[in-house]
């Protein structure tokens, strides 16, 4: 178990390891005197991309493909049972590393149904975005919102269900409100929050 317990570890620090190197890279390849003036739309598009890769291959190349060899399981309660994190907490595990950072940036699950309440809609435009994205999970919802002296861009992504394994753990979960989900359905949404001055 212990070595188990050390491939988890490893493999969120690659994941983590490869964020930081996708929210950096720009500042590393541009010349110090450039002045790059994204729009904060591209900006959230950047990092959804980036958050949505690493659980995909993380889903798809460590915990299906470890669970089908039998070499380790992914638990609800992996910290306890020495087991990897759902991919659905290897992304929230990801966030709060990232929001332990300062930078101000922010991103987390949310849903309509969740299975843990901390992932309900935290504000209007999350609630909003949540019900925008049933119908149009194309695109994302988006918005500015204000907390104290500061000023935050929000974008509200659908986060739909990929997997036959992601599915499986929402509808037979005990706490979980809705039971129906099927491929393609959209589950809940990833939210980005980037800080944009006041």
């Amino acid at each position: 178990m212990r070595s188990s317990n050390t491939f988890v570890r490893g493999t969120m620090l690659l994941g983590f390891t490869l964020t930081g190197a996708m929210l950096l890279w720009p500042s590393r390849v541009l010349p110090e005197n450039s002045q790059t003036n994204l729009p904060i739309e591209t900006v959230a598009n950047y990092i959804h991309a980036v958050i949505e890769a690493d659980r995909d291959v993380y889903t798809r190349h460590v915990v299906e493909r470890l669970q089908m060899k039998g070499v380790v399981v992914a638990s609800e309660n992996w910290e306890q049972k020495n087991t990897l994190p759902l991919p659905a907490q290897f992304l929230m595990e990801s966030g709060r590393y990232i929001g332990k950072k300062g930078l101000g940036l922010q991103y987390r699950l949310i849903s309509l149904w969740p299975i843990n309440k901390r992932n309900s809609a935290a504000n209007e435009l999350e609630k909003t975005g949540l019900g925008t994205i049933l119908t149009q999970p194309n695109r994302p919802y988006t918005g500015f919102m204000k907390v104290g002296e500061t000023r935050y861009f929000q974008a509200v992504y659908a986060d739909l269900a990929a997997t036959q394994a992601c599915i499986g753990c929402h509808n037979a979960h005990p706490d979980s409100p809705k039971r129906d989900f099927k491929i393609n359905d959209v589950m809940g949404a990833i939210v980005i929050t980037i800080p944009v001055g006041q």
